[in-house]
């Protein structure tokens, strides 16, 4: 009885035991699958601590889950804005080696890296439209914006508001460019979607019967439909698609000050000597055609100018020009174009009028262009002549007068022309040329070819040289040392005719030189090239 009473409780201590012992392996295995533990293993760091711009978010099991959670947290952040977002992501992993370790849900740890993100955002790009106007820029954060800036442009000369500005894409660019058209208010409609009414079929072509029908007949001044009929922009616009600092961005009516206020001063240009009006439009880089719309005082290309005349060469323009063309009656006087008659043994510089003009009166349907507010072109199209305008007649001469250049090489100058105080006793104290000191003996040359006149002793002047030009000019050249060339002779621009010295009133070796016209002497150095 002893015996079996031992050999029961032997049992249930030994059945005790694999119970304890099954529990324990059971619940080492349901701790291994259990969420939130990581499994031991012995191969290193098992358990990581992350940390994102220097803020705890949470642990993870794996390093490359990490990534993983951090890129999701990136893009969520990038998402909840509208603006193209830079942001600070530095991520660290510290990791270590357990035998039991809890890791968080991985939405939590979303969660608190997007927190850590945001506190670290460095900068936010917003969406916004670059127009770009020739070299031009201006930056606005809409693309309802970029069209009020444009349509602001055109409603300044738009008073009849037929008139407005679409953005399409231009189809030639591989990047994302809109350009600007201008457009009537009906195609504005047909581009958005309205709808606008056409004719087909057999409607159609009897109205465009009726039209040629109306074009064969002379059109009367009450057939012509008056006012704005055309408008575009003068630059070429572009609208660029970019994300911007709102730092960057310029507002809207700052933009349409900019864009279309007329800033520039208008800058003159003094006429020099040996100026063409083609050699200006060429130094200024305007057209002589634009130069002579400018200037009052010119009729056309072929007025002469003078030396000493100023020239307006820049009118005032804001960034974006408007071209636009309106259809009107006009009735006014009117010149007709002035008539020249070329004369072969003329200089350039003779004219002469030979029939004054005489303003004539009419009515006319015309369309002028305009840029901007400046009417640039005029194309008539119907015209009733009331009073008949007599032209001017001008005989103009066709030959290049000669120039004249400085008689010696080197020199300094001593006394300029006009009014000074006398340097000796005998000397003018207006002084009717020009004095370059020179050693005696510097060669004295022909400042343009003539025909030597005199050439000899002239009182005050001393031993003097003077030449006749083909122009009806005169140059004298005094104080000499010595004459080298005679009454009657032919001498060519640059040839040598005498040497430097001082004779006659003089205070020194110099040269004496002057230029004369009918008989009068003027300042050399505004004819010297």
């Amino acid at each position: 009885m002893k015996n079996r009473m031992n050999c029961k409780t032997n049992y249930n201590r030994k059945l005790k035991y694999t119970y304890i012992k099954y529990t324990v392996i059971t619940l080492f295995v349901c701790m291994l699958f259990v969420k939130g533990f990581t499994p031991f293993r012995r191969e290193g760091n098992n358990l990581f601590h992350i940390f994102v711009n220097g803020v705890s978010v949470g642990n993870v099991g794996d390093e490359e889950r990490a990534e993983e959670l951090l890129l999701t947290a990136r893009k969520n952040v990038a998402l909840q804005r509208e603006e193209l977002t830079f942001m600070e992501t530095d991520m660290t992993l510290e990791g270590e080696e357990v035998l039991w370790g809890k890791v968080d849900e991985e939405n939590k740890v979303v969660s608190q890296m997007e927190e850590a993100l945001k506190s670290n955002l460095l900068e936010t790009m917003k969406r916004s439209y670059t127009v770009k106007i020739d070299e031009y820029m201006v930056s606005l954060g809409s693309v309802d914006e970029v069209q009020e800036l444009l349509n602001a442009a055109i409603d300044k000369y738009d008073d009849e508001d037929k008139f407005s500005v679409i953005l399409v894409q231009d189809g030639d660019r591989e990047i994302n460019v809109l350009k600007a058209e201008v457009v009537g208010r009906e195609e504005e409609a047909r581009a958005s979607g309205g709808n606008i009414y056409s004719e087909a079929g057999i409607q159609t072509f009897f109205t465009d019967l009726n039209q040629t029908e109306i074009e064969k007949k002379e059109m009367g001044f009450s057939d012509y439909e008056l006012g704005l009929i055309t408008m575009d922009f003068s630059e070429k616009v572009e609208i660029v698609e970019a994300y911007l600092p709102k730092s960057q961005l310029t507002s809207l009516p700052q933009a349409i000050d900019q864009v279309t206020k007329e800033e520039e001063t208008p800058s003159e240009y003094e006429v020099e000597s040996g100026d063409t009006l083609s050699e200006i439009a060429l130094k200024v880089d305007i057209p002589m055609d634009r130069i002579v719309e400018m200037n009052d005082a010119l009729e056309d290309i072929n007025t002469p100018i003078r030396v000493g005349q100023k020239l307006i060469v820049t009118v005032p323009e804001p960034e974006l020009s408007v071209t636009s063309t309106r259809q009107v009656y006009l009735e006014e006087t009117y010149d007709e174009d002035t008539i020249y008659e070329d004369n072969d043994a003329w200089y350039t510089t003779q004219t002469e009028v030979l029939q004054q003009p005489s303003a004539g009166f009419r009515k006319i349907i015309a369309n002028i262009g305009y840029l901007n507010d400046k009417e640039v072109q005029k194309e008539i199209l119907k015209e009733e002549v009331v009073m008949e305008a007599v032209p001017k007649i001008v005989m103009r001469g066709t030959k290049v007068p000669p120039t004249y250049i400085k008689p010696i090489s080197g020199g300094r100058q001593s006394s300029g022309f006009g009014r000074r105080k006398s340097p000796t006793k005998g000397a003018s104290s207006y002084h009717k040329g020009i004095d370059w000191a020179t050693p005696k003996g510097t060669p004295v040359y022909a400042s343009c070819g003539g025909t030597v006149s005199r050439a000899g002793w002239g009182s005050g002047y001393g031993y003097v040289v003077y030449i006749d030009h083909e122009d009806g000019r005169q140059t004298r050249y005094g104080h000499l040392s010595k004459v080298q060339v005679k009454v009657g002779q032919t001498v060519k621009q640059g040839e040598q005719i005498a040497l430097s010295g001082s004779t006659g009133v003089s205070t020194g070796p110099h040269l004496h030189f002057e230029i004369l016209i009918n008989g009068k002497q003027v300042n050399p150095l505004d004819y010297l090239n």
